[in-house]
Order: structure tokens, then sequence, then C-alpha cells
């Protein structure tokens, strides 16, 4: 029986032993080849990486911002007419890009489209210059609204430049910007609140078109120790004389046009004293040299308003002067640190604009006369021959209401010679903050989902003022509209034929659903 065990237990621990030399190598062998697993799994993650990198690198990121839009609008005018279309619908699109090649360079970029629902505007594809060519053909022309006005289903430029972040500007160890290109210079400071877009450059109380040029952001806050101050420099320009190719019999394209406007130009600053993300404050000053604008050829003697007045058969397309500009705009982004009151936004902005007229021989203006040797403004500005200057103070909130919703409220107010840059205002009733006279809003933005979102606004303007719509020459002429009504009552025939041409209130009803991503 013993010598039966002992065999017994010979036999299992030689079995054994095999079985676990057997376990060891396939142990091993599975070593061996999760090693080489790894190894491959690494050279592939290489080359992944790579790809990446190399994408990365090669494309331009892309966002879209998809608005559709439906606006009633209406017009009452000074002679108590009135004209409306109450179903205007419209499709905005703006394909943003974006590339950085090193963290010190970046390209930006956006592509518009903005038309009217089921219309083509012409071959300009700009509502606002169709019906007149405004100055021509080929360079010869506008393009301060190109994006903002309603046009035809072409894709446009409206943003294209380069930006350079430096940190060392002169040695001083200051940050430093320089950028140059079709800058972003509509929906400015405060004027983006109500389209629920972030800031751009210019203050939108002066400001608020499209331009090309270029800007300089010093960044003061190291320096000085005061949170956010800041200075920019802002130079562009508006319109060129250039010659268009082919337009000239001796083929000499691209050289200056002495029968066309001179250049149009801008100049100017942005000074941010205080910038702490709750309490910010900009202030900004410009001149803009040889504005354009529609201009009599020739004044005549008006006896019912005992004055000179522009012919209107001898209105011209004109060079009429320089106009200056400045503002004042403070932000409160919260009114305390916590509590419904911390989403709450107030605002205040004060601006100034101030005309000054080209000024000639009057004997080259109207030809003669007791006046013919004097010199004074050959093109009249805001149908005014001396320097006028004008006015404007803005103020408004932005409250939180519901989750996701924000109700906000405006008001501005125009004085009787007030002029700004804010043809690109994204209104179908024109430039609200141009208004001589009075302007009211009230909008509601509600955030749907992380990409959609909707908005109803009301925009309401009550002129006192003639010429808030026009260019800088005659056509911004100023007169009082309740006077013009009530001569034009008593039977004035001058007012009687000027009053079915003047807007004297002006409203503008929209709802918008906006995707973006």
């Amino acid at each position: 029986m013993k010598k039966l065990l002992t065999a017994s237990l010979v036999t299992a621990m030689a079995l054994t032993s095999v079985n676990a030399s057997s376990v060891n190598d396939k142990i091993n062998e599975l070593e061996t080849e999760l090693a080489k697993l790894k190894k491959d799994l690494k050279k592939q993650n290489k080359k992944i990486n790579e790809v990446k990198a190399h994408d990365a690198g090669d494309n331009i990121k892309w966002g879209a911002d998809v608005r559709t839009a439906i606006d009633n609008i209406n017009y009452d005018m000074a002679d108590g007419h009135d004209y409306s279309k109450s179903d205007l619908m419209s499709l905005r699109l703006w394909l943003n890009m974006e590339y950085a090649a090193d963290s010190k360079n970046i390209f930006k970029g956006q592509l518009s489209m903005n038309k009217a629902f089921g219309a083509d505007m012409g071959a300009t594809g700009n509502a606002l210059t169709s019906p007149f060519g405004m100055r021509g053909t080929g360079m010869d022309s506008f393009d301060w609204v190109t994006n903002e006005a309603l046009g035809n289903s072409t894709l446009k430029v409206r943003q294209a430049y380069w930006l350079y972040l430096g940190d060392d500007a002169f040695g001083t160890g200051m940050p430093w910007t320089f950028s140059i290109g079709r800058r972003p210079s509509t929906n400015g400071f405060l004027a983006n609140l109500s389209q629920d877009d972030p800031e751009q450059s210019p203050l939108g109380h002066v400001i608020n078109v499209e331009f090309d040029g270029l800007s300089s952001k010093l960044d003061l806050s190291g320096v000085t120790g005061v949170p956010g101050m800041s200075i920019k420099l802002c130079m562009g320009q508006g319109s060129t004389n250039a010659a268009p190719l082919f337009s000239r019999m001796d083929n000499a394209a691209y050289v200056n046009d002495d029968n066309a406007l001179d250049d149009v130009a801008l100049a100017g600053f942005i000074f941010e004293p205080y910038n702490d993300g709750q309490y910010i404050v900009k202030t900004t000053a410009y001149k803009a040299f040889d504005v354009p604008g529609f201009a009599a050829g020739t004044m005549g003697w008006n006896p019912a308003y005992n004055t000179y007045m522009p012919d209107p058969s001898s209105m011209q397309f004109v060079n009429t002067g320089d106009m200056y500009g400045a503002a004042l705009s403070v932000l409160v982004d919260g009114l305390t640190d916590d509590g419904y009151l911390s989403g709450v936004k107030v605002f205040g902005s004060f601006a100034w604009s101030k005309s000054d007229p080209s000024v000639a021989n009057l004997r080259d203006f109207v030809g003669g006369g007791p006046m013919d040797a004097v010199d004074v403004p050959v093109e009249s500005m805001l149908g005014s021959m001396d320097e006028e200057s004008g006015t404007s103070y803005w103020f408004g909130t932005y409250l939180p209401v519901l989750e996701g919703g924000k109700l906000g409220l405006e008001y501005n107010h125009g004085s009787k010679y007030w002029k700004p840059f804010t043809q690109g205002e994204d209104t179908m009733i024109g430039s609200k903050m141009a208004a001589r006279g009075d302007a009211y809003e009230i909008n509601y933005t509600y955030q749907l989902t992380d990409a959609l979102s909707a908005q109803l606004r009301y925009v309401a303007i009550d002129y006192d003022y003639t010429g808030s719509a026009g260019f800088y020459g005659d056509g911004g002429y100023v007169m009082k509209i309740d006077t013009l009504k009530a001569a034009a009552a008593a039977g004035d025939p001058t007012a009687q034929a000027m009053v079915p041409g003047i807007v004297d209130k002006a409203q503008d009803i929209r709802f918008y659903i906006r995707y973006r991503f």
C-alpha cells in the first residue's frame, strides 16, 4: 500500500512539474507578444499624433452663424401718409474662419451673405447702392454696408485680417498687438448687446460701418497698475479714387482719377482708462477726411425761409469736408458680485460730432453776387456752410429674465446736427444711433439650446429734425420737422413739396431664430 501511494505521489509531482513548465512557457510567450504589441501601438500613436498635428496646422477652424428673421417695418411720413411691410423675411449667413500659425500670429476672417427671402437686390448685391449706382462702378464705389444691407445670395468678405500678439513693445515689457486688413468695425462696444454678439473694436455710439485699415493696441495696465488700461490707434480707408482697370483710353489703370471723389480716410484712437471686467470705461476720438455726400452745385435764395438753400436739381455726390467725433462709454457688467443683480448690465454713453466743410471762393459756387469775394465752404455739410456740432446720449440696461433669457431696454437721443458713422447698424429702418430725436428699443433674447437662440426686438424712432439717414452733404440737411409740418398745414408751397419725402417716425419689429456654433 505504501509503495502504491509513493508511486502515485511521484507520478503527480512529475505531472505538476511538466504543467508548471508549460504554463511558464506560455506566460513568457504572452509577455513577448504584449511587449511587441506595446511597441507597435507606440509607433501607431506617434503616427496618429503626427497626422493630427499636420491637420491642425493645415486646416482653418470654421464656425457658422445662420439667422432667419422676419421684420414688420413702418414709416410715418411728415405729410400724414405711412408706408409699411409686415412680413419682410431675410436670411443672414456668417461663415467664421480662424487660423493660428503660432502663438503670436492669428488669421481671422468672415464670409457673409445677407438677403431677403425670394429676392436678389441687383448685380451689386447691395440694396442701398443699386438705385443710384452711388459713385459708379469698379473701384469707384463704397462698401460701408456691403454685408449689413439686404443684397443677393453671393458670399462676400466681411472680415479678413491678421493679428500679431506681442509681449514686449519697445523693450518696455508691455503687451501689444498689431492688425491690418478688413477689420471688425460693426457691432462695437455697447451696440453688440442688442445683437447678442461679442463686442468688436469701435465704440458703437459713433462708428458702426465696415472698414479697411489697421489698428495697434498697447496694454498699459502692467506699468500703471490700473486694470485694463490700454490705448489703441486706428486708421482706415473708406474709398479710393483709383481708376478701374480698362477705364482709361491710355490704359493707365489704378492711377488717381481726377474726375472721381478723393479718397475717404479716418484716423483716431480708443483709450480705455479702466476695465476690470465688471466696470468698463472706454473713450474714443477720431477725424474723418473728405467724407462724401450729396451737395448742391448751386444755391438759391429762398424768401420763405430768408436764407440760401440748395438747388435740388444741381445735387451731385462729392467730397463735402471733414468730420470729427468723440465718445465716452461706461458699462457696469453686474451690479453685485452674486445674486440676481450680478447678472444685470447697466450702461451709459455720451458722444459728440462736428462738421468741417470744404472751403473755396463763393464766386465759384454761386456764380457771383454781393458775396462773390468771400471764402466760404464750397460744399455745404449737413445743409450748412458753417461748422456745426451735435451731441447724443444713450443709456440702457439688460436684465436676466427666466433661465437662459435676458431683457434689454435702451434709449438714445440726438441733437440737431448730430452725425455719427453708424450706417451699418443692424435695423431695417436705418441707424437708431444716428437719430436726431428720440429712439427707443426693447428686446428679449432666449437661449433655446447651446447652439439655437431666439430674439424679439422692437425699435421705434421719433425724428425731431430731417437728415438723420443722409450722408454728410445736403442729404443731411437739417430742418425742424414740426416747423415744416406746421408750414405745410398753413399752405406754404415749399413746405408742402418737402413733407411727403420726410420720415417723421419709424418702427421695426423683428423676430429671429439663430443657429451658431
